[in-house]
């Protein structure tokens, strides 16, 4: 049995997703060659582990894709850009470009399946840095 990270007890945290996945395995590749997350295979649902421990949940076939209509989660990155090659190279899209918000730079993506999930990065815009 595998242990399950303490840092997703976090009360108040938000710590388990279950995203939306028509083919499971294509979601984990994307996720896991663009954020660096942790896959683990469990039958047809892979799961998977942020890379900071914090959030924890599975790739589920049975529920819709919905795209910007409902919540779009956030993940930090350390270059807008990189990560948007990044994430063309790994069969998703641009929804927005990347654009400055104060400090920050954001843009939203779409991942294979259609879900839309936004990044950003505080400093400088850097296309050389990894994402």
């Amino acid at each position: 049995m595998t242990a399950v990270p303490t840092d997703v007890f976090r009360e108040g945290g938000v710590s388990y997703l279950r995203i939306p996945a028509p083919d499971p395995r294509a979601s984990a590749s994307f996720y896991e060659s663009v954020f660096g997350w942790n896959i683990r295979e469990h039958g047809q649902q892979p799961s998977f582990e942020d890379r900071t421990g914090h959030v924890i949940g599975h790739f589920v076939p049975d529920l819709d894709v919905v795209g910007q209509a409902g919540v779009i989660p956030y993940v930090y990155v350390r270059s807008v850009d990189a990560t948007v090659e990044l994430a063309a190279a790994a069969g998703g899209g641009l929804v927005t470009a990347p654009y400055a918000e104060g400090d920050l730079w954001v843009a939203i993506l779409s991942d294979p399946a259609g879900n839309a999930l936004g990044i950003w990065q505080r400093g400088p815009r850097s296309a050389k840095a990894n994402g």
